[in-house]
């Protein structure tokens, strides 16, 4: 029996992507009106979504350079 491979669950790097800044730039905006959105709400929410925000703005900046 012949070993197989699956695809599924594979995680391609966004580097990969041509449009990986544009990609990235519409995920860090869209994080941003999430938290500014929930503002009042639920505070931990917010936080974790300004959280991701910060992590993709440092994928950003580091493609920049």
């Amino acid at each position: 029996m012949e070993n197989q491979y699956c695809k599924v669950g594979q995680v391609t790097p966004i580097a990969a992507n041509r449009n990986a800044i544009n990609v990235l730039e519409h995920q860090y905006q869209i994080f941003l009106e999430k938290a500014s959105n929930l503002e009042y709400t639920d505070a931990k929410l917010v936080e974790f979504f300004e959280q991701k925000a910060q992590k993709i703005k440092k994928v950003l900046e580091n493609m920049m350079k």
